[in-house]
């Protein structure tokens, strides 16, 4: 039964609720602690449980403020450093962010609890599937923003397993439920609960067995060249030519003994066409030496900007023996564009407003929704750029069956030394565990690395510097139950759970 909370009790528990949101963040990379968001979601369902859903929306509100707040805060270096605002407005502009993003949380909690009181008591067990579709809808309103998923918290935990069988959103089902387990298991002390708890706890150890992937003898060996490109000089014109000159220069050791090197998003700062003839030399020094060649590039077509990756060089999949060419098919063309950083809603009038809406190169037109994987010395790379990495839909739909490697390419020297970068890199590491291939990831200041198909270092450079990285990536054969049936498995996963409820061993003292 619901109950009716006074004046300042209220306070408390919102106060409270903000709180174990900001708490939140240290789950997340760089901060590491895993272990968090399990007291964290036990403590809300606690405190929610017989609340009304008006309650348990605002709760549920005042957590996201404190979740997003704590985890977004490494915006705020973009907007204050590059935007052009005033302090106060660039506050003002994230906490409207943070405001809207927080009505996701909330609708999780209050559709729980309305099902609850108005359905049946037995859909306590429902808060999974509730969480899932508000986070499905985060992920797709006004084109989505799927960052701080909670399942991206156990990357770097033995639960990480669920994800090549359920992804990243099958891990936030497990976690929900053994918060849901745990304070079931305070409330009526039954012998149930623990022990669905160790099966959910025990039976990722053995999860990795169970799926078709192997290695080959065969490896790559790749190299990764972190320019180091100042932001505020980045797209000077006058630095173009410096620019480039730092990145042939720390790539030519490599090419000797490396099958690939990469450069990271818009390495090249002149846009193709205008810059075709240095392509071109490009293309012929790395046939020449046997290696091949990807980097991030804009590209003009028709008056339309493309943020882009080209492949050149050594490309045995396709055979091209004219070289390089504009607008010759080895490319990748982003399609999950960033609001704001690569197209302005409503730019006729936000534009004069400030200089936040007016950033260069802000006004892209998106790639197809799936495009052919890069070939690059007869492999193939299913690529996605920078902010793509964090939709798991789009860089399955780009998979295939022959997909090699996940390519990654980046810049985010926008965010500084903020805790942005460290989870950016912690969500592309979980691509790798869902689709169960190497992912590699070439940045301008940060991270650069590559990680094998467990999500598992196997190269990292140090942020803020110009350096190569160069590391031997095994080839993989095989794919996992997620690239089958995608994100239905959680959803499935979460049906069954809000289920659970209906088991007479289950609902017996809970309807008590």
């Amino acid at each position: 039964m619901a109950h009716k909370l006074g004046w300042g009790r209220a306070a408390l528990l919102r106060l409270g609720c903000c709180m174990l949101g900001l708490l939140m963040v240290f789950s997340y990379a760089p901060f590491g602690q895993a272990w968090l968001p399990l007291p964290i979601f036990a403590i809300l369902i606690w405190l929610m449980h017989e609340q009304s859903p008006r309650t348990a929306w605002r709760l549920g509100y005042y957590f996201g403020l404190g979740w997003f707040a704590a985890g977004l805060s490494w915006i705020y270096v973009s907007i204050d450093t590059f935007g052009g605002l005033h302090p106060i407005a660039t506050v003002g502009l994230l906490l409207l962010l943070f405001l809207y993003l927080s009505l996701f949380p909330a609708l999780a909690f209050y559709l729980w609890r309305w099902l609850s009181t108005r359905v049946h008591a037995s859909a306590y067990w429902a808060l999974p599937l509730t969480w899932l579709v508000a986070e499905s809808l985060r992920g797709w309103l006004l084109t989505g923003f799927p960052w701080l998923e909670l399942g991206y918290t156990q990357t770097d935990t033995w639960l990480a397993s669920y994800a090549a069988w359920l992804g990243g959103s099958g891990i936030t089902v497990v976690l929900l439920t053994l918060a849901l387990l745990s304070v079931q298991w305070l409330k009526h002390r039954t012998w149930h609960a623990p022990t669905l708890m160790a099966g959910l706890l025990l039976v990722p150890i053995a999860l990795p067995h169970l799926t078709a992937l192997s290695r080959s003898s065969d490896s790559a060996t790749i190299g990764l060249v972190q320019g180091n490109i100042q932001q505020s000089t980045k797209w000077d014109p006058d630095q173009h030519w410096p620019t480039l000159s730092r990145y042939l220069d720390l790539s030519r050791p490599l090419l000797p003994n490396h099958d690939v090197v990469i450069w990271p998003e818009s390495a090249i700062t002149m846009p193709e066409p205008y810059t075709d003839d240095v392509l071109a030399a490009i293309d012929q020094e790395m046939n020449s030496s046997g290696t091949a060649f990807i980097t991030g590039i804009i590209d003009i077509q028709n008056d339309r900007y493309f943020n882009s990756v080209i492949a050149l060089g050594q490309d045995g999949a396709q055979g091209i023996t004219e070289g390089y060419h504009h607008g010759h098919g080895n490319r990748y063309q982003k399609h999950q564009l960033l609001p704001i950083g690569e197209f302005v809603p409503f730019g006729d009038l936000l534009r004069p407003l400030a200089p936040l809406f007016n950033l260069p190169m802000s006004s892209f037109t998106r790639g197809p929704a799936t495009q052919a994987p890069l070939q690059a010395h007869g492999w193939h790379f299913t690529t996605a750029i920078c902010y793509e990495i964090a939709f798991p839909s789009h860089v399955r739909a780009n998979f295939t069956g022959d997909t090699d490697f996940i390519l990654t390419v980046s810049n985010d020297t926008w965010f500084g030394r903020s805790h942005g970068p460290a989870q950016h890199m912690q969500i592309a590491r979980m691509r790798a565990i869902e689709l169960g291939r190497p992912l590699i990831r070439s940045t301008n200041s940060g991270i650069t690395a590559m990680v094998d198909e467990h999500g598992q270092w196997l190269a990292r450079a140090e942020q803020f510097e110009s350096t190569a990285l160069s590391a031997e990536v095994p080839l993989v054969s095989g794919i996992t139950p997620y690239y089958l049936w995608g994100a239905y498995g959680a959803w499935v996963f979460a049906v069954l759970i809000a289920f659970l409820g209906v088991l007479p061993i289950v609902n017996r003292r809970q309807n008590q």
